[in-house]
């Protein structure tokens, strides 16, 4: 399988508490909702067809339990595409404290993460998807195992919030191999990672 990763951010990289799905108000942060109604349906339908490809989602901890209680038991949002897809899709969490996942079809990994995951990734299928889970997202990019990368950049500048990537860290360079903007202003931007970024030489 080939693993994605689909994170929406804002301009200054903040992916915190983007909407009711994933209304994350850890650390004072008081900007939530910051993505909903943003898009227009072209992108919405984008967003949907990537959870309905999917042939199994792998999450760290804070975003999969955002996401079961949410779409694994809101009846309302069940029912929804991407609440039906990821009802019905195997799951995975990469934790090393859950213990007892409520959302059926949930298996928790532990031990060797890397290991774990590459072994998901040699698995006949389509796609191994990771929504949100900016630690994971970055732990995985970190350890080579990301294939795609998919960023759904909002047109707005919240100042607060944790971000997708940090101040500091460690590079990657990028292969841009799609990309669209719709008529609200939001772009979908597809990358794949191209090794280490070349600096100019003194």
């Amino acid at each position: 399988m080939k693993l994605t990763t689909m994170t929406q951010v804002t301009l200054d990289g903040v992916m915190q508490g983007n909407g009711a799905a994933s209304d994350d108000r850890r650390n004072g942060f008081e900007r939530g909702g910051w993505a909903r109604g943003a898009g227009d349906d072209e992108t919405r339908t984008c967003i949907t067809q990537a959870y309905q490809r999917a042939d199994a989602f792998l999450f760290g901890r804070c975003t999969y339990e955002l996401f079961a209680g949410s779409w694994g038991s809101n009846d309302e949002m069940r029912a929804h595409p991407v609440g039906a897809a990821s009802n019905q899709t195997p799951k995975y969490v990469a934790s090393t404290t859950l213990t007892e996942p409520r959302w059926a079809g949930t298996t928790v990994l532990r031990g060797d993460l890397a290991a774990a995951v590459s072994g998901l990734k040699a698995e006949p299928g389509g796609e191994l998807q990771v929504h949100g889970s900016g630690a994971l997202t970055r732990w995985l990019l970190e350890n080579d195992l990301v294939d795609e990368m998919i960023l759904i950049v909002i047109p707005v500048i919240l100042g607060q919030g944790a971000r997708l990537f940090p101040q500091t860290g460690p590079d990657r360079a990028f292969d841009l191999v799609e990309s669209r903007v719709d008529s609200k202003g939001v772009s979908v931007q597809v990358f794949r990672p191209a090794g280490r970024p070349r600096y100019a030489t003194a």
